[in-house]
């Protein structure tokens, strides 16, 4: 059951995501909603009543996304910012996904220990623990990664996620060696490398990187998406996930 968010929020702007197919707010002030959320939840293999959770969920981008594609989905969010776990509860029900619920707590400790999830996946903060600090607490929130943020997510998704669920990170291309080492010391397998090109003679910079818990698949690195042309529009099959919330191609 979904929680009733807080009629006392920081003031918000009011927009959409997926070409209007999804009513979308979130602080004016702060972190803002990238590509990655989306590009994200195009990528994880749910099917109907099956149960995905999202760590550090922000405004609810992710699951919003990917409940729109995949009816009947039993979504968890989790959010260690109070106000930003309302604005997403509040960004829910506005599209009418009461069956959706965000949990305002840290990962791992903040999931019910009987919880168990077919599916999890995050878009990590990025920056470095000793990169500059954000003024806007929140926006450092979202921003900068802990020292042990990485692998404790890691960790704390191999005890959530029943065998063979699939774990969905959203990270740049520096953090990859890294990410594969943490997988492989916590029991998933069958690893997946899905890289975003700015542009089709450009390196990538962005990729998803996809798992398997308690497989033993050997890993692939796939074509990836190419995200924009050479003016800067986005490409067909670009529009076709970020517009109408298509699977990505080829995974």
């Amino acid at each position: 059951m979904q929680q009733a968010p807080s009629s006392h929020l920081p003031i918000t702007s009011h927009g959409t995501l997926l070409r209007g197919r999804i009513a979308y707010s979130q602080f004016q002030q702060g972190y803002r909603t990238g590509l990655e959320p989306i590009l994200m939840a195009a990528a994880v293999p749910a099917r109907h009543n099956q149960h995905v959770l999202e760590v550090g969920c922000g405004a609810g981008a992710g699951l919003l996304c990917l409940m729109h594609r995949v009816a009947d989905l039993h979504g968890t969010g989790i959010e260690k910012d109070s106000e930003t776990a309302d604005l997403a509860r509040a960004n829910l029900l506005a599209n009418k996904q009461e069956q959706a619920t965000v949990l305002t707590a840290s990962f791992p400790e903040g999931v019910p220990q009987d919880m168990r999830f077919d599916h999890c996946m995050t878009n990590p903060p990025w920056h470095a623990p000793s990169s500059t600090a954000s003024p806007e607490p929140r926006r450092d929130l979202a921003r900068r990664m802990g020292m042990h943020t990485l692998p404790l997510w890691i960790k704390g998704a191999a005890t959530i996620l029943r065998h063979k669920g699939s774990l969905t990170l959203a990270l740049p291309t520096a953090l990859t060696d890294r990410a594969i080492a943490e997988l492989a010391a916590r029991g998933f397998g069958g690893v997946t490398l899905y890289p975003f090109w700015p542009k089709a003679d450009r390196e990538a910079r962005i990729l998803l990187v996809q798992a398997r818990l308690g497989v033993k698949s050997p890993a692939r690195v796939l074509s990836g998406l190419v995200l924009h042309e050479a003016d800067g529009a986005f490409t067909p099959q670009a529009r076709d996930v970020l517009e109408n919330g298509t699977p990505l191609p080829g995974l």
